[in-house]
């Protein structure tokens, strides 16, 4: 059986030296990482223009002396950013990221896509479609810089952000046509407040773009009275099951970055998982 492979961020482990990092992360028992630079290692600046590859290959060997992969570059950014200064600073960030993913052993740089309410206060009319022209003019870009060097540009759908519904996601990725453009999946940050119809957004998502599918994240969803809370996997409201077996059968062997989730909860939640998954998948 091909089995799903189970990592987190690796700021889980808090910001720490990059050798304590490791050492802390090793006591998870997880395959990979999604490392977010500035995040996670304490002791190195990773700020922009910082990094080249000798930096790359050091802390990659860090990692891999620990036995763990890293499965992605975080670079979240806010690609739709009002101010076109701090956004042009914040591309270039990204920018310098895929250059360098392939030497840290990653084959992706991750983002959200920025808050669907930005423009709001500039332009209340007609601020999502703002938003969009941004973030479409961004995306562009940022996919031109990953095809040159061979990684993909993971974009992650949010309720509340750019890329809100299964249907934007597909719209971005026929608007933009790159193959360099991979989907971060996160279900739970797409269901958002919606948990009852939290089925019909999942198949639409799989439906829409499910080859498209990168990396998976899983958390998910604790009622507290009215509002809602994202938390450990496997134990709330979210459809983890039946998630995982969709999952595998669109995307065997995916790497899946547990999220929400304390370090000493991370073996507990794995077995949890693979109990939950039914035993054909």
């Amino acid at each position: 059986m091909f089995t799903i492979r189970y990592g987190t961020l690796a700021h889980t482990a808090g910001c720490l030296p990059l050798k304590e990092l490791t050492a802390a992360l090793q006591g998870f028992g997880i395959d990979f990482v999604q490392l977010a630079l500035s995040k996670a290692i304490q002791d190195i600046d990773t700020s922009t223009g910082k990094l080249s590859p000798g930096l790359a290959n050091y802390i990659a060997e860090q990692f891999d002396r620990a036995g763990i992969r890293i499965g992605v570059l975080g670079c979240y950014i806010n690609p739709i950013h009002p101010d076109p200064a701090i956004r042009r600073g914040e591309i270039e960030r990204f920018k310098e990221h895929l250059r360098y993913a392939r030497l840290f052993g990653a084959p992706m740089v991750a983002t959200e896509t920025g808050a669907l309410t930005t423009f709001a206060e500039f332009e209340p009319y007609r601020y999502e479609e703002l938003g969009w022209e941004t973030l479409r003019a961004t995306v562009g870009e940022l996919a031109e810089e990953a095809e040159k060097w061979g990684v993909f540009l993971g974009l992650e759908g949010v309720s509340t952000h750019t890329l809100s519904t299964p249907a934007k996601v597909r719209r971005i990725l026929d608007e933009v046509p790159s193959s360099a453009i991979g989907v971060v999946f996160d279900p739970c940050n797409l269901i958002g407040d919606n948990v009852q119809n939290q089925d019909e957004i999942v198949d639409d998502a799989f439906s829409l773009f499910g080859d498209r599918i990168i990396l998976a994240h899983l958390k998910d969803i604790y009622a507290e009275g009215n509002r809602i809370r994202h938390g450990q996997a496997g134990r709330g409201l979210f459809h983890t099951a039946e998630f995982l077996n969709k999952l595998q059968a669109h995307k065997p062997m995916i790497d899946i970055s547990l999220e929400d989730i304390q370090g000493p909860e991370i073996r507990e939640t794995v077995k949890l998982l693979e109990r939950l998954r039914s035993p054909q998948s």
